[in-house]
């Protein structure tokens, strides 16, 4: 119980460590943060399980949602989950669960399923992302500021992320410390 805690406390702080690591993009009048968020998300996700790392980030929106402000820039507060990142936040959640799940079917032992899983966890994000852009200021501005300028970097978050969870499964592997039962 205790490891499980420790496990769940030490991915939300790695997800807003990860967080605090942005940049801005601009487009126009409009600024963009672009941050180390849905990297830390899927990481922490595919690292701890489903349970786990659903309960890590689930933490991490609460502690946002209350005020610490852990969300991109600084920001907090529950009206930040009806602004237009708040697609992005329910994407977290969503995208963490079916990435933690398919990393306990799959493990964390090939790159290209590394690959594949990190993937399918930042399309589900971008997907939720602009949906709810979507709804808000329709399909053409959703995808200018919600798609757009986000995909290349998420092409390298995905390949991080596969590198990541593969050197992970290396040296655990070798220290008899697997993170899921299934990692082969």
């Amino acid at each position: 119980m205790a490891t499980n805690f420790f496990k769940i406390i030490s991915g939300t702080v790695f997800i807003i460590a990860f967080t605090q690591l942005s940049m801005d993009l601009s487009l126009g009048e409009v600024s963009i943060p672009v941050t180390g968020q849905s990297l830390a998300v899927l990481t922490v996700a595919a690292l701890l399980g489903i349970r786990n790392g659903l309960l890590a980030i689930l933490l991490y929106l609460i502690a946002g949602g209350l005020g610490l402000p852990v969300f991109a820039n600084g920001a907090s507060g529950w009206e930040i989950f009806g602004k237009g990142s708040g697609g992005f936040l329910y994407g977290f959640l969503v995208a963490g669960g079916l990435t933690g799940w398919l990393a306990e079917r799959w493990g964390i032992a090939g790159f290209f399923r590394n690959i594949g899983m990190m993937t399918i966890g930042t399309a589900l994000i971008l997907l939720f992302g602009v949906g709810h852009l979507t709804f808000k200021y329709g399909l053409e501005k959703a995808l200018e500021y919600g798609f757009y300028p986000f995909w290349p970097g998420a092409i390298v978050k995905i390949i991080i992320g596969a590198m990541v969870l593969s050197i992970w499964n290396f040296y655990g592997r070798s220290r008899s410390m697997d993170i899921h039962a299934g990692a082969a």
